[in-house]
């Protein structure tokens, strides 16, 4: 039942996540790099550090826990992840939010899996770590699916109905964009591995262990925005949209920044959801390991719903449907088949 616990609180955040690209369609009148800050700043800096503050124990503080150990490689692959985190977005603008999710959030379930069970030793062709490697590529046999059945939808689709769908639609450079996303991407599982040390200081401390792991994710998403926010405003200077922050014309700002922050607490809910469905995973380690994978997995088939009731998928042909849900099956499965390993 823990197990089924744990699995059901990662999928709430997974739909949030899934969920976050929804409210930006409500934007109104302003460039890509800069809804991308605004919402940054509310999905990587304010939401994650109040979540952080719920870890902290009595009398303490999150300077003392962030002293543990741990804390400046978290923020380094942070800063890493941010690269995946604006190519990341990049891919939505290129191919849309279910094939540039699934590819993107597809590599990054396989690296952000086996990196952190590699650098930890684990044999991955024997035992426990066969198994989860077992789980990792029936993952990318999903999403390697998936992305077969968007090439099937580029094939059958006009140019008028790509452009319809998605307006930047670019299959060759959005392809090459959101596989670059995936392994940065992957760099966020390696700084919660980094700060390991930080989760441990709040359980000692008496923290719950749905809140441990909390102060970590805000060190990495701090990272995150250095890279996202550095490179938005160079665009905005380059582009000369700088002055769309402060425009008040019709109640624009207002509208966006509401919708900046429906969409910066969404994207939050994935990690404050691992975090939380993880604590109920303990006495299963091979799940424990591919709860990474889950989100991510997760993350794809909620996209892809997204993706069809936003139209994405409109035209693309019967035999693009059927292929779309066969890989969404497979990733549902690959979850299954490693939960029932562990059952």
């Amino acid at each position: 039942m823990e197990i089924l616990a744990g699995l059901l609180i990662i999928a709430i955040g997974s739909f949030g996540q899934s969920s976050s690209y929804v409210p930006i369609n409500r934007v109104k009148s302003w460039s890509w790099e800069s809804f991308w800050l605004v919402q940054g700043i509310f999905a990587w800096l304010v939401f994650p550090f109040l979540g952080a503050l719920l870890a902290v124990p009595e009398g303490g503080n999150l300077c003392a826990l962030w002293s543990a150990g741990g804390a400046w490689p978290a923020i380094v692959y942070g800063v890493l992840w941010g690269v995946g985190g604006l190519t990341f977005g990049l891919s939505m603008r290129y191919l849309g939010v279910a094939l540039g999710q699934s590819v993107s959030l597809g590599t990054c379930a396989a690296f952000g899996t086996l990196f952190p069970a590699l650098f930890a030793g684990t044999d991955l062709l024997h035992g426990e770590g066969l198994m989860l490697l077992g789980g990792v590529c029936v993952t990318l046999a999903g999403i390697a699916i998936i992305g077969y059945a968007g090439s099937l939808r580029s094939r059958n689709m006009s140019e008028e109905e790509k452009r319809a769908a998605v307006k930047d639609f670019a299959l060759g450079k959005g392809l090459l964009v959101a596989l670059l996303a995936g392994v940065m991407s992957a760099c966020f599982a390696l700084g919660l591995d980094a700060g390991t040390p930080i989760k441990e200081a709040a359980l000692l401390a008496g923290v719950e262990p749905l809140y441990a792991g909390l102060p970590v994710i805000c060190l990495v998403t701090l990272g995150g925005f250095f890279t996202n926010a550095a490179y938005c405003i160079s665009q905005n200077v380059k582009n000369g949209t700088g002055k769309e922050y402060f425009s008040q014309r019709g109640g624009v700002l207002a509208n966006n920044v509401l919708f900046c922050a429906l969409a910066g607490v969404l994207w939050y809910s994935q990690f404050f959801g691992l975090e939380m469905g993880k604590s109920f995973l303990g006495d299963a380690p091979v799940l424990l390991a591919f709860s990474w994978s889950i989100l991510m997995s997760l993350n794809v088939t909620f996209s892809n719903v997204w993706g069809i009731v936003l139209k994405e998928w409109r035209g693309c042909g019967r035999k693009a449907a059927v292929v779309l849900v066969s890989g969404l099956l497979v990733l549902i499965a690959s979850i299954i088949v490693v939960a029932m390993a562990q059952a």
